[in-house]
């Protein structure tokens, strides 16, 4: 509405008027048109709703440093790589950074929350809201395993580092394809050379494996 304006009345509700001036001379004449809420700042650095510090809620350069580079990050980063990329002092400093992002998250009811995966820090979104992501981003290839390999994936995990033979003989059947199969996706990797007879290979999960699965370390495996 022409001319309308907002009137200074404290904090909360206020009444959203119009003037208009009557051409004669005379003073302007006001009628009340609306309310609208309003977030009057005040002297203590708070705001009108619930009192929130206007610190809390105003990202600084640096947090928002972080938050980009975790942002646009291919998969998790070490605390040292986050500190370099984002400008930010040190280690240290990257974590409380990390610790006000997720307050913050908490407390807007974000999709987001910055996870620890394996030795690294990733944004990832909520666990709840899997299920519709899975249908809406169909899940990459690798990620489909068939319950030999991921069952073969699932003693290697537990035992490692482990021999062929010693998965053949808890499986019960023939695993080179399996092993193979694994290693091509980069779950799986040869670990060292055990010492019996024949020196055969020790087989061991990778640091993808973990951040496919979202774990930080082996130690996070169900048991």
């Amino acid at each position: 509405m022409a001319g309308s304006t907002l009137r200074p009345n404290g904090t909360g509700f206020e009444r959203l008027t119009d003037r208009r001036g009557r051409g004669d001379g005379a003073t302007s004449r006001e009628s009340a048109v609306g309310w609208r809420w309003r977030f009057a700042s005040r002297g203590d650095g708070s705001r009108s709703n619930g009192g929130t510090s206007a610190n809390e809620e105003r990202r600084t350069a640096k947090l928002a440093r972080l938050e980009a580079v975790l942002f646009v990050a291919d998969g998790p980063l070490a605390p040292r790589k986050l500190a370099q990329h984002a400008l930010v002092a040190d280690a240290a400093e990257v974590h409380r950074l990390i610790e006000r992002l997720n307050a913050g998250y908490d407390r807007t009811g974000s999709a987001f929350r910055v996870e620890q995966v394996s030795t690294g820090w990733q944004l990832l979104t909520r666990p709840e809201f899997a299920p519709w992501l899975e249908r809406l981003h169909q899940r990459k290839s690798e990620l489909r395993l068939s319950p030999p390999a991921l069952e073969t994936l699932a003693i290697i995990a537990h035992r490692q580092p482990i021999t062929r033979a010693d998965i053949e003989a808890i499986r019960g059947v023939q695993s080179t394809e399996m092993l193979k199969q694994l290693m091509e996706r980069g779950l799986v990797k040869i670990a060292g050379e055990d010492e019996s007879l024949g020196r055969p290979y020790l087989y061991g999960t990778t640091r993808q494996f973990l951040e496919l699965f979202g774990l930080q370390s082996l130690e996070d495996l169900p048991r």
